[in-house]
């Protein structure tokens, strides 16, 4: 492979360029403003999807048919590394919606489903929400899940309780995955579409987290909730196989969501490198501040490679796909390494900034609070290199 190949291999296209120039301009005017707020009263704002919407940001990888961009998995995941970048907690919020949500319901329910949803979903109507770990289910969520789902004539009753839910104390619609038939172990789940309004559904609270705060994360309860057989994602205990794709498109998702902190992280730390003095002299102009600097940057680079090789193989992963193989092992791969990588450009980035970076209302103490989420969340990094062994050992 020649200098061009590599070149072209890593090169956005036009259009890709000018969605991602929109959305940082969208970033920096929009969202980089809330970001304080949203931090120290952990507050969400009411009209964000809506906002999200009016840009074109909702319904990414959905057909216009119903309502969506019908852009590829690969420049979705660029607008939310580029979110990500000014704005983490509100990017979360929004993946949550459109991966874990939105792409699941459209990737896997059946049409009468995707035209009720969908387009609502897509314009900002309704906001989503996933609901999968539990009080006594996180890494072995399959395994361990307790919420169950009783067919009752032409309901399922569902008895449980999810926890650590992203976007579930605002959701309107949720994707959410219970035990259909206890014998069949992991294998015994199924997906159902549960509006909040259903009968027998609440928000027991919302969590007080360490970062990403502004977007709402609770506890859901679902006592006898009553849930039309018609809200069924898929067929009955079959809900496994949309569990395991949506966590690889998940796993690429957050890998660019640490990608958009680094970047945003790596430009705090030059700007203050270059601006703050000490001894008569920019910290730039240490050398061993210089070779923080280039780590900073060989680190976000490598990341970015791995990102995208994983998001354009999303990009042909067929329905039903995912949860095995190839693709398990790269998604698996690439959020561990960017995760980690993260770590140390951000932990880097309060170093630099000596004691303002140990403030909490800086912005480069908020990124250095995401840090640690993005190591356990989709799966603990312990997790993920059970994964990646697994599938090199088969």
């Amino acid at each position: 492979m020649n200098a061009n190949d590599v070149k072209a291999q890593y090169q956005l296209s036009p259009e890709q360029e000018e969605i991602i120039s929109q959305f940082e301009r969208f970033g920096r005017e929009e969202l980089l403003p809330l970001q304080e707020k949203m931090d120290l009263e952990d507050w969400w704002p009411e009209d964000l999807f809506s906002r999200f919407a009016a840009i074109g940001g909702l319904g990414t990888t959905i057909s216009p048919e119903y309502g969506g961009s019908g852009l590829d998995y690969f420049t979705a995941g660029l607008i939310g590394k580029t979110l990500s970048k000014y704005n983490p907690a509100a990017a979360f919020g929004w993946g949550a919606h459109e991966n874990l949500c939105l792409n699941n319901i459209y990737r896997n329910a059946n049409e009468a489903i995707k035209k009720k949803y969908l387009p609502k979903l897509c314009d900002g109507t309704l906001i989503g929400a996933l609901g999968l770990t539990e009080p006594g289910a996180g890494s072995d969520a399959l395994g361990s899940m307790a919420t169950t789902a009783t067919r009752d004539g032409d309901d399922y009753i569902l008895n449980g309780r999810k926890l650590y839910i992203t976007n579930g104390p605002i959701a309107d619609v949720l994707l959410v995955y219970a035990k259909t038939d206890k014998s069949l172990g992991p294998h015994g789940i199924s997906a159902f579409v549960i509006e909040s309004d259903f009968p027998g559904f609440s928000v027991a609270q919302t969590l007080d987290k360490m970062g990403f705060r502004g977007n709402p994360t609770g506890e859901l309860v679902f006592d006898d909730c009553r849930v039309p057989t018609a809200n069924l994602v898929g067929q009955e205990n079959q809900g496994v196989s949309i569990v395991m794709s949506g966590l690889d498109l998940e796993r690429a998702f957050v890998s660019m969501v640490c990608l958009g902190i680094s970047e945003r992280a790596l430009e705090l730390a030059v700007d203050y490198v270059q601006t703050r003095e000490q001894f008569g002299k920019p910290l730039g102009s240490f050398q061993m501040v210089q070779s923080k600097i280039a780590d900073m940057y060989s680190d976000i680079e490598t990341m970015r490679s791995l990102s995208y090789r994983v998001l354009s193989a999303c990009n042909n992963l067929e329905i039903g796909g995912g949860g095995r193989g190839e693709i398990h092992k790269l998604t698996a791969a690439s959020v561990k390494f960017a995760a980690r990588a993260q770590n140390r450009v951000v932990t880097e980035a309060v170093h630099l900034h000596g004691g303002s970076g140990y403030m909490q209302d800086t912005e480069i103490n908020r990124l250095y609070r995401t840090n640690k989420l993005l190591e356990i969340g989709a799966g603990t990094t312990e997790v993920r290199n059970l994964i990646i062994s697994g599938e090199l050992l088969k």
